[in-house]
């Protein structure tokens, strides 16, 4: 599959790690020079680029000789009085900030509206929280974690089933396996691992139910 375009080179660190929790291929490049060298799948173009070029590039990028679609276009919000008589020059556009599962869902919908691409990622999301099952990465609120296998595993099956309350013999049994020898308390621990690691804002994410055992979020069925 052909990458994203990317503008400009670097690219926001924020929109390559979005990207890369998405699991989409992507290439920078800084001039109308690179762009026309390439194979593209779509762009994504950062109008609010210190240098202030972005709302040419993407104009330009569009043009016949290139014709380079979908073009996801980046603004502040100070910057939306100016995407008046520029529409002919995008697609849609995403205020920065933004929050990664918002940029994903706005380009995913571009490509598939275009045709340009069918979307094969596999991702987890509740909330704030990102999982992206092919590549074990994982985000809260936009920023990384950094997960062990089983600390990622026991994340990824609590959050698949938001609002139901596991016993800690099931979790050793779905997630460690059925031939894992270790006792309840080895739940216990990974269960502050992933508390301390979610953050003191996120960490009532997976809530101690008395007696039981432990869940994640609400459903979102509601009770």
């Amino acid at each position: 599959m052909d990458p994203l375009l990317l503008y400009p080179d670097p690219p926001p660190v924020d929109v390559a790690r979005a990207l890369d929790m998405a699991g989409y291929s992507w290439k920078a490049v800084s001039s109308e020079a690179e762009a026309a060298a390439g194979s593209w799948i779509g762009a994504i173009v950062a109008a609010d680029d210190e240098d202030g070029n972005g709302f040419a590039f993407a104009r330009s990028i569009r043009r016949d000789e290139y014709g380079i679609a979908p073009v996801l276009l980046l603004v502040k919000g100070s910057q939306l009085a100016e995407l008046g008589g520029r529409h002919g020059s995008f697609d849609d556009f995403c205020v920065t900030p933004f929050h990664p599962v918002e940029l994903e869902a706005r380009l995913k919908h571009l490509l598939v509206r275009g045709g340009t691409a069918e979307v094969a990622e596999d991702l987890v999301t509740y909330d704030v929280l990102l999982l992206n099952v092919e590549t074990y990465q994982a985000q809260i609120d936009g920023r990384p974690l950094d997960l062990t296998y089983m600390e990622y595993e026991l994340l990824k099956f609590l959050a698949s089933s938001p609002g139901r309350v596991f016993t800690r013999e099931t979790l050793l049994s779905q997630v460690w396996g059925y031939e894992y020898y270790g006792g309840a308390r080895t739940v216990d621990v990974h269960i502050r691992r992933l508390r301390a690691k979610l953050g003191e804002e996120h960490a009532g994410l997976i809530q101690t139910v008395r007696s039981v055992g432990y869940k994640f979020g609400e459903s979102r069925w509601g009770s």
